[in-house]
């Protein structure tokens, strides 16, 4: 695999049990032959849609005073950083540091940020937040993961026909990303039977790989903890993987998650204690599928 040699730094969330952020990104990077030293934001009992939750929260500080011990011992080796949801302005100023202190030892590393702010209308992240991102994080990232809403709170704009979507990534090619993946878009609203994804990038690519495309996914009926997380993670990889064919990787990508949440929906125990009822992500038991994707949806491909 291309990613020997190829070490992440990820700075997410941890839960003893279960599988979002970190828990959710680690072990499928693993898998993929990346080295991961990971940066626990919270440690938490669970996810937080469980009735309760108990654990501790990371400061910036403690996390600047993490990356001092490693830089110290000369272990800041990274080719990439990955975030996931950050809950507090020190935290995601920290990363900005620590950011600076990946590309001071290696240029080139490649910042993969999941800019989590919200969905469906809603903020559920502090609001102060997301001026940070948009005036300090979305200028350094490489690759950008926004969902529809998110797109919209980072660019200020109205987003809702597709060729609001295309304005708003151009405004963020603009900014500083070459490449944005707008992750779940409902095209017929909240009830589509399926849901969009558009990437777009402004790197060249190789024959036959389109800049800018939309593809079509079947939507499956629950709403799953740790999906985005766990789209970010491959994204990382398969982006790796095909530094020039970025419709490889997003299909490769989308077509793991989406035989990981089939497979989850299909066989995981419905967990009757937490608010949305939904299983974990059957990680674990689809190690094959994630080491080898299939690539479903490349019928659905359409150029932009």
């Amino acid at each position: 695999s291309t990613s020997s040699g190829a070490r992440v730094l990820s700075v997410q969330s941890h839960v003893v049990h279960g599988y979002v952020g970190n828990k959710s990104a680690v072990f499928p990077l693993q898998l993929l032959g990346f080295e991961v030293d990971s940066i626990n934001t919270v440690h938490f009992s669970n996810h937080t849609g469980y009735p309760t939750f108990k654990g501790t929260v990371l400061s910036g500080q403690e996390l600047l005073g993490v990356m001092e011990g490693l830089k110290s011992n000369d272990l800041v080796d990274h080719t990439h950083l990955l975030t996931g949801y950050i809950g507090s302005e020190s935290v995601l100023d920290a990363v900005v540091d620590v950011l600076g202190e990946l590309r001071a030892k290696n240029p080139g590393a490649v910042y993969v940020c999941d800019p989590v702010l919200g969905d469906h209308g809603r903020i559920y992240t502090k609001p102060e937040l997301v001026d940070i991102y948009i005036e300090k994080v979305v200028p350094l990232a490489d690759i950008l993961t926004p969902n529809q809403f998110e797109l919209q709170l980072l660019t200020g704009t109205k987003v809702e026909t597709e060729e609001d979507i295309k304005r708003a990534v151009d405004l963020l090619h603009g900014k500083g990303p070459e490449t944005v993946v707008v992750t779940s878009i409902y095209p017929e609203g909240q009830d589509s039977e399926a849901i969009e994804i558009i990437a777009s990038t402004t790197r060249e690519q190789c024959a036959g790989s389109h800049s800018r495309f939309k593809l079509r996914i079947p939507k499956l009926g629950s709403h799953f903890t740790g999906t985005g997380d766990l789209t970010a993670a491959l994204l990382l990889a398969w982006c790796h993987e095909y530094p020039e064919n970025l419709q490889q990787a997003v299909l490769r990508c989308m077509s793991t998650v989406y035989d990981v949440l089939k497979d989850t929906a299909a066989n995981g125990r419905g967990n009757e204690k937490a608010f949305m009822k939904t299983p974990e992500l059957r990680l674990i038991q689809n190690q094959d599928v994630i080491r080898k994707p299939p690539t479903h949806f490349a019928s659905s491909v359409e150029p932009l």
